[in-house]
């Protein structure tokens, strides 16, 4: 063999070896190859849908990446995060999470078919909304104080209307009574549409929801907000004074959306998402939607989100044991 022949073919060699080794790094650098499903736990139409369109819309202008949205209700959103927590963690199935189904659901069900710890990755932070209560703009309680003192005059009496049982507004309930020495009745719906009917129709007496839900009626004048759950108050209802300044402790609880992906999603792929999605929602058009809509912009790094999950649930742990609620 000549030496040029010779010289040719370590060359040859050396490039192979470069391709090879630069092949992750290029692979890696074209995700996502395929569209990205991105699933809402709940119905189209509602603040997580809002959410989540708002979020796959921004990553679709910014990056180009293709996004198909999907609506998967059901069981508090268990089946949505069963089936994100079953698909291949490629970082093409995406979940918009919350507060009532990570945190919460594994403190209802005895018996869940997936373990949010184990099979699903926290991504990124998006926001965090209070919970808002609400009465009847013909309601002769104006205050907190107002539904404490008659609460005590009758206990029971005083219907507390929520989305459902086990939703962050029915145990924010429950540490309120507990708080406050009251009983309420709790009077599950499934949503706010249905809700607001009785409210307006005087059949109940107070509802909770999130603020995104509940802010037009607010805004209308058909309900008045008398009380936030969060340690400070609303930018979109600063006129409504927190619970804690209420003197009514042990309250300040809010529902926290955030993007999980299945366990298994590589570091380089779930890094990538986070800062795409941290660049995007931290943008000032797309932080003017999120703060119009009455939720609070947050951020971080996926330790941050699981934090504060972990954090979120050992609070709720107490309360829902001692309300005695389940789900199964």
């Amino acid at each position: 063999m000549t030496t040029p022949t010779r010289r040719r073919l370590a060359l040859a060699g050396l490039l192979a070896l470069t391709a090879a080794a630069m092949a992750p790094a290029h692979a890696q650098g074209t995700y996502p190859q395929r569209p990205i499903r991105f699933i809402v736990p709940f119905p189209a139409g509602g603040g997580t849908d809002n959410l989540t369109r708002l979020v796959g819309t921004k990553l679709t202008e910014a990056h180009g990446w293709a996004i198909v949205v999907e609506n998967k209700p059901g069981a508090g959103g268990n089946l949505a995060l069963d089936q994100v927590a079953k698909a291949p963690a490629d970082g093409l199935t995406l979940v918009m999470a919350q507060t009532d189904n990570v945190v919460l659901n594994p403190l209802l069900y005895s018996k869940l078919t997936y373990n949010p710890d184990k099979d699903l990755r926290a991504v990124a932070l998006v926001a965090a909304g209070p919970a808002v209560l609400v009465v009847n703009a013909d309601s002769p309680y104006k205050s907190l104080d107002d539904i404490v003192q008659a609460a005590k005059k009758d206990p029971g009496r005083l219907s507390f209307a929520t989305p459902g049982t086990g939703t962050i507004s029915h145990l924010i309930s429950e540490a309120w009574q507990k708080s406050s020495n009251v009983k309420f009745t709790h009077v599950p719906f499934r949503g706010m549409a249905q809700a607001m009917p009785d409210l307006l129709g005087g059949r109940i007496d107070m509802y909770m929801g999130s603020v995104p839900t509940l802010l037009s009626h607010i805004q209308s004048g058909k309900v008045r907000a008398i009380g936030v759950t969060t340690a400070s108050r609303s930018k979109l209802l600063p006129d409504v004074p927190t619970y804690t300044e209420s003197g009514i402790k042990g309250v300040e609880l809010a529902s926290v959306w955030g993007v999980m992906a299945p366990a298994g999603t590589s570091d380089a792929i779930v890094k990538q998402l986070n800062e795409a999605i941290n660049k995007v929602v931290n943008a000032p058009d797309t932080a003017r939607k999120i703060a119009d809509s009455g939720a609070e912009l947050i951020t971080g790094t996926p330790q941050d989100m699981a934090r504060l999950y972990a954090s979120d649930r050992a609070r709720l742990a107490p309360i829902v044991k001692s309300s005695g609620t389940t789900l199964d």
